[in-house]
């Protein structure tokens, strides 16, 4: 591997490959952004239907003693 480094051209090592890191990083960090983001949105929505499934357990409770 050191071999397949040192036998790059100095422009490429100097500027092709950070430039691909930084996009290759920048990826990565998008995505676990969308990863989490999209965890976040779910459990919101699965909250809200748990919180709407109680309201009408109650009312149902509420209708069928009346």
């Amino acid at each position: 591997m050191a071999e397949l480094w040192k036998s790059l051209p100095s422009w490429v090592r100097n500027i092709v490959v950070p430039i691909v890191v930084l996009i290759l990083a920048w990826n990565l960090v998008w995505f676990v952004i969308g990863a989490v983001t999209s965890l976040i949105a779910f459990l919101i929505k699965a909250l809200v239907l748990v919180a709407v499934a109680a309201g009408v357990v109650i009312l149902v409770k509420k209708a069928a003693k009346s």
